[in-house]
């Protein structure tokens, strides 16, 4: 406790540190979506297609899944100051690598490594907040650092829109470099490092850990950003990359479980309440990164919206979360039950996508979507901050450090299997709703012919067409037409099943709460006292 305690941070000291960390964990989760609006553009100044700059956006995400579980070994190691700010200067080098980047598959590799330092800010900062804190101003605490992570993804798409707009791509990189000099220097200033005892000698490093740990998570990240794309498992690059996954967790696990010295140390899920945690840190994460994926896509495509508009779109809701994070922290230091907030912020997230999935029409307006998005706002204040606080608190010293790293890596794997889940249920709900849709316009039917044949005269005087040409026009139109109304009841699915997944979460949680009976629940009661 003694060395825990000196963690602690009090004043401006205080105030620096926490400030630092918050622009580092916005500035890798910014990166994770700033880029998705530049892809039009980097595809046209590169040269490339769609399938090649689509890995500027895999490669960050497998550089971050496979670093954020080493975190706190690494931070054991090399010390927790000292691994920060290499992270954060590894993070800004590869950031200016990547604006100057000249070919596709150099950009590829910068990202890649932009990720792997990336990954490491996200965690680290949390740590580093959660420490800097007295035990009963952690939930304020949590709530600071909440407002980065809730708000990081939604701004990414506005602010990368407005760059490409007024800009060049390169920009959305180069803007990381001032903040990431200055984090650095206020970083090696002002961050402590715990000392938790002696570091490993080479033979204790457990190098095959570390291995099996990038080839298993690495290979799940590409098969879910790519599956989709690549057809699945009709694909042999990724029934073979799903073969390895498997075998390489399978056997990731024996080693940790059996090596003296684990990069990861997995029992420390022995404690119930990271447990849970780490379960809901999927959910999250699943439904943050799925509907901040989904909402753009619909309006983009189905709505014609420019990227800029889209992304603009979620900025009040982004504010509105950063506007409850204070008060939710001030609930949570008065001992609020995280059970309660949790349950309420999942219902809220199901009214969120229940009012979109009844909303969405082929011309919806700009209008009918405040509302939504402010009460979707709401329920991510609700769900991110009691999560953490449920996750790690009950943990001590290098503990915590551990269990951010589960929570961070299991929100954003959450988030990959959103989209990929999404991606997928999309496509094939669009060719369902579209046979259905073409099954009531045959040209047998009374009405569907005189519809044809309404729309085939329309063209040919108005548009002075002659009568071959306006029947192939009449064709296109009604085509057009069949797959727009299909990809809107598409989405309409996917935001009802999404708020169906939510809703059916309220009930496990609140189960788990009356199961933590006896020892345990004393211990949880016992900690939130003291915190």
């Amino acid at each position: 406790m003694q060395q825990q305690n000196s963690l602690v941070e009090y004043g401006a000291r205080r105030i620096i540190i926490t400030i630092t960390a918050i622009f580092c964990a916005l500035l890798e989760i910014v990166d994770t979506t700033i880029v998705n609006v530049a892809l039009p553009s980097m595809k046209g100044s590169l040269g490339v297609s769609t399938t090649e700059v689509a890995w500027v956006i895999t490669a960050y995400a497998i550089g971050n899944v496979i670093i954020i579980p080493m975190t706190s070994w690494l931070s054991q190691q090399f010390g927790r100051r000292n691994y920060f700010a290499a992270s954060i200067i590894m993070f800004t080098i590869c950031s200016y690598l990547c604006g100057n980047a000249s070919g596709i598959w150099e950009l590829v590799i910068f990202r890649f490594l932009q990720g792997v330092g990336g990954g490491a800010l996200l965690v680290t900062s949390q740590t580093i907040i959660t420490e800097s804190y007295p035990p009963e101003k952690r939930g304020m605490a949590q709530a600071i650092y909440g407002m980065g992570v809730i708000v990081g993804p939604t701004l990414g798409p506005p602010l990368g829109g407005y760059i490409v707009d007024h800009f060049n791509w390169p920009l959305i990189f180069y803007i990381n470099i001032p903040i990431g000099v200055i984090a650095t220097l206020l970083t090696l200033a002002f961050v402590k490092s715990p000392k938790y005892g002696e570091k490993s000698v080479a033979a204790d490093v457990d190098w095959l850990g570390i291995a099996l740990l990038a080839v298993s998570v690495g290979s799940l990240q590409y098969v879910l950003e790519k599956g989709q794309e690549d057809d699945w498992f009709t694909s042999k690059t990724i029934l073979t990359l799903a073969i390895t996954s498997f075998f390489g967790f399978f056997f990731f696990l024996w080693r940790e479980l059996t090596f003296r010295n684990p990069v990861v140390e997995l029992r420390v899920l022995k404690n119930g309440n990271l447990r849970v945690g780490t379960i809901l840190s999927f959910i999250m994460g699943f439904g943050l990164y799925g509907s901040t994926f989904i909402i753009p896509l619909y309006t983009q495509t189905t709505l014609g919206w420019t990227a800029q508009e889209s992304g603009m779109l979620m900025v009040p809701a982004a504010l509105t979360t950063a506007f409850m994070m204070p008060f939710i922290g001030q609930l949570m230091q008065r001992g609020f039950p995280h059970q309660i907030m949790v349950s309420f912020g999942m219902f809220l997230f199901f009214v969120f996508t229940f009012w979109g999935h009844n909303i969405m029409t082929p011309d919806t307006g700009k209008d009918a979507f405040f509302w939504m998005l402010i009460v979707r706002g709401v329920g991510m204040g609700f769900l991110f901050m009691p999560i953490t606080m449920l996750s790690l608190s009950t943990l001590k010293g290098k503990q915590i450090g551990q269990g951010a790293a589960f929570t961070g890596m299991m929100r954003q794997l959450g988030g990959s299997f959103g989209i990929a889940l999404i991606t997928t249920f999309l496509s094939s709900q669009i060719v369902v709703h579209s046979n259905a849709v073409a099954s009531h316009i045959q040209q047998n039917d009374p009405a569907s012919a005189g519809q044809i044949a309404g729309t085939a005269h329309s063209f040919m005087v108005n548009g002075g067409m002659p009568p071959n040409i306006a029947l192939m026009s009449t064709y296109q139109a009604f085509y057009y037409r069949i797959a727009k109304q299909a990809a809107v009841l598409s989405y309409m699915d996917v935001f009802l099943y999404l708020g169906v997944l939510f809703l059916l979460c309220i009930p496990f949680i609140m189960m788990v709460r009356n199961k933590k009976a006896g020892k345990k629940s004393e211990k949880i009661d016992m900690s939130e006292a003291m915190h």
